[in-house]
């Protein structure tokens, strides 16, 4: 037996990948193994043809490059050990995949083609993400599933070869899972669903980066639980799983509560989002703003769309450079707001726990008393109303059945129906949850607190 061992120092603890080559006559089987922080041990046969294939694509340079997109944003700022990739998010999804679909074949006939599409999605599903994951998306005008369907369709990407060179409709069987129209429906929804392995991966693994609880279910449980109804062309939960799903959806929702609305979290991203419109405004102005010419972060600073290739030059690293350029920019704004964000001098986030009807004057007051405080209330003043989003929690989106989840009741005559027709805890959660806060420099904290206690 050969082996190899690779040590990586990636901060999203995977740890090593290790490489066996295993004579048996005139065979020779291959396996890695990543050590995975949340699913311990993450096998990948590359002796096969698709896992030859899967292996291949986790080294091209769009997978690569998911090394250097943190999978949570800026959660470290609330969070110190939130550092974990999108990279380890992806294989973990993949893993995922592939249980669930072994799983699955041993009921049902799903043709191995499918099969490799789905897995290969699962792992291919966030390799169009922008530096800080969804942060930046709203402020540069994109969003990542478009650039992820385009780079498995492009001939011109190391991904978009591998896959139409190992067979000819893979890479469209890919971008339909992707774009939530591939058949069967079924299996489309183990990667884009309300109960994907998307979802049952980063809620694990966004939980324990974090050193938060809420995040933890039983996905034992839902794997052994999950069915196809071959009728319609759906999956659904049977009846012994139904109480795993509710956890499943309770953690979803606490983790949005507690993690990814975050005041800390939340107030970092308002103030990336100001310093990036800041600089764009500059630009637009024709005032000096720091960059490199001919890059693609110079096309982002003229608010042009980029094209797919200079989309995968950026990661986070970009814009961390950038910003830490900018602290000596001639506009003092720019420059002000670039070291609060590098030296987490971040913005007071202030709930408005009082009636709606108060709430605009309040705002209109508070912004102004910013502005009496020498700060541009366009910049140093923002208004966060996160909240009621359905990919955020689970709603019972009728116009979209893919979305919906199913579950068994019964179990003597058991009949398939909507969760929320049959579990109270998920009927409880239908309003979702909504915040209103504003975010202001601390100096104006005092100022504002009294404001809201007159």
């Amino acid at each position: 037996m050969n082996s190899q061992f690779f040590i990586n120092s990636d901060p999203n603890r995977i740890i090593g990948r290790l490489c066996y080559n295993i004579d048996i006559g005139d065979r020779i089987l291959s396996e890695r193994i990543y050590r995975d922080a949340v699913h311990n041990i993450i096998r990948l046969d590359v002796g096969t043809d698709e896992g030859e294939l899967i292996g291949r694509l986790v080294d091209t340079v769009e997978f690569q490059r998911l090394r250097r997109i943190r999978q949570l944003g800026l959660a470290h700022f609330a969070y110190q050990a939130a550092e974990h990739s999108r990279f380890a998010h992806s294989l973990g999804a993949f893993h995922l995949a592939t249980r669930t679909l072994a799983k699955l074949a041993a009921t049902y006939s799903i043709a191995p083609k499918d099969q490799t599409a789905v897995r290969v999605a699962a792992l291919l599903h966030d390799i169009g993400h922008g530096p800080f994951s969804h942060v930046v998306e709203p402020i540069l005008g994109f969003h990542h599933e478009d650039f992820t369907v385009e780079a498995v369709l492009s001939h011109s990407t190391e991904v978009g070869k591998l896959l139409q060179g190992f067979s000819s409709g893979l890479a469209q069987d890919v971008a339909d899972i992707i774009n939530g129209t591939f058949r069967p429906m079924a299996l489309a929804q183990l990667v884009s669903s309300q109960l994907d392995v998307d979802r049952m991966d980063y809620l694990l693994r966004d939980s324990l980066m974090t050193g938060v609880k809420y995040g933890v279910y039983d996905i034992e449980w839902i794997i052994k639980s999950l069915e196809i109804n071959e009728a319609t062309d759906q999956l659904y939960v049977s009846a012994r799983g139904i109480y795993a799903v509710e956890d499943y959806l309770q953690a979803r929702y606490y983790m949005f509560r507690q993690v990814y609305f975050h005041r800390t979290l939340r107030s970092a991203e308002s103030v990336l989002h100001s310093l990036l419109r800041r600089a764009l405004a500059l630009f637009k102005n024709c005032e000096p703003v720091w960059h490199v010419p001919g890059t693609a972060f110079e096309k982002v600073l003229k608010g042009e769309k980029l094209l797919l290739s200079e989309h995968m030059e950026l990661d986070d690293s970009d814009v961390i450079y950038y910003i830490k350029q900018w602290q000596t920019a001639d506009d003092p704004i720019l420059s002000d707001l670039s070291k609060r964000f590098l030296n987490r001098r971040l913005f007071k986030a202030f709930d408005l726990d009082m009636p709606e009807n108060d709430r605009q004057e309040f705002v209109e007051k508070a912004r102004k008393l910013v502005e009496d405080a020498g700060f541009d209330p366009d910049y140093y003043f923002v208004e966060d109303k996160a909240g009621d989003v359905p990919h955020y929690f689970y709603t019972k989106d009728v116009a979209n059945p893919k979305n919906l989840i199913y579950v068994e009741e019964g179990f003597s005559h058991p009949a398939i129906r909507e969760i929320s027709e049959v579990s109270a805890p998920v009927r409880g959660l239908q309003k979702g949850y909504r915040i209103h806060r504003v975010c202001f420099p601390l100096e104006v904290k005092d100022a504002i607190t009294e404001l809201y206690h007159k």
